[in-house]
């Protein structure tokens, strides 16, 4: 069954001309920053945000601090179970590429940031919630997450994107509120202080079904720690121009959006808790509306019942029965 399974990759550039598509995810953060009266300004100084973060990271051979400059494209992933059916709208990622403006060389990053996926807002928003309706105790069903896993595993082997990504992905979000996190010894002269969580949290055990590992760091001069999903060695597999281009881009992505953890106005401490009811902190000059983007994932978590999960149930549990690594 897994032969059926085609996937297929679209890449728009994102930069202050950007527009979201009819087919884009509004709940994605890019697209929450195109929008309204604000949207070439957001779009600019998010673009510039992240240029600086890049050059004081690489901070070697770079004395003016303007060496670099990161351009950014939506990968768009989509997925074709059958002719007539056409393509549905699977998963969008950010790739950035780096820009050495001494060498004039272009650097490849790494795929994944702001990773954002329809069947998982199906699953964080429409399954999970049906399944602790009148529950006295929260929980997760025994299977809770296996389907994403396998098609997220599917993709990654697939030879839309092998011929695309030289590199596995990178997928870094936001260390969970609910977790403690405790500061290691161990250092890296990019990624920074290494953090470890007390156990857990269901984001990370929902990665882990899609074969990813999770590590906890907080790179020089931040606030928080960040939590990088990697396959294999985070630490070897990627250079140091690589590692940066995923910070640079996603740490300004969480200043915007969740200012209270990344632009607090002191850093982690050893024993360390996220929180957005903190208050000591600092506000960016974008607008981002983290409201809208709650209540958007619900209406996309349905959209995506109504138009993948329930049309194609059947195919679907056939196809996940039998695939295989």
């Amino acid at each position: 069954m897994s032969k059926d399974f085609v996937f297929s990759i679209k890449s728009i550039v994102f930069d202050e001309n950007y527009h979201p598509s009819d087919s884009t995810r509004l709940t994605t953060n890019f697209a929450n920053l195109a929008r309204g009266a604000s949207r070439q300004e957001n779009l600019r100084n998010t673009l510039r945000m992240i240029d600086n973060r890049f050059n004081s990271l690489a901070h070697w051979d770079n004395p003016k601090g303007d060496r670099y400059a990161v351009e950014l494209e939506i990968i768009s992933v989509e997925l074709n179970i059958d002719v007539e059916g056409g393509n549905i709208p699977l998963i969008e990622i950010l790739k950035p590429n780096i820009i050495d403006k001494k060498t004039g060389e272009r650097i490849d990053g790494i795929a994944g940031n702001n990773f954002s996926s329809y069947v998982r807002d199906y699953d964080f928003s429409v399954l999970l919630p049906e399944h602790n309706n009148n529950q006295s105790t929260f929980g997760t069903p025994e299977d809770f997450g296996d389907f994403h896993g396998k098609l997220f595993k599917h993709f990654v082997k697939s030879p839309a994107y092998q011929q695309r990504f030289s590199k596995p992905p990178v997928i870094c979000i936001s260390a969970s509120s609910s977790k403690v996190y405790h500061r290691t010894e161990n250092q890296h002269p990019v990624l920074g202080v290494e953090y470890q969580q007390n156990e857990f949290s269901p984001t990370d055990q929902y990665f882990e079904k899609m074969g990813l590992q999770v590590r906890y760091f907080m790179p020089p001069d931040s606030s928080a720690p960040l939590a990088f999903y990697f396959i294999g060695d985070l630490l070897a597999d990627y250079t140091n121009l690589e590692l940066i281009g995923t910070i640079s881009t996603m740490e300004t992505f969480q200043k915007i959006y969740r200012p209270e953890i990344y632009n607090a106005n002191s850093a982690a401490g050893k024993c360390y808790q996220p929180s957005l009811k903190h208050q000591d902190y600092s506000l960016t000059r974008i607008v981002y509306d983290r409201e809208e983007r709650s209540q958007l994932a619900v209406k996309q978590g349905k959209y995506t019942e109504e138009h993948f999960i329930k049309p194609y149930k059947k195919i679907l549990e056939q196809w996940a029965a039998n695939y295989a690594l």
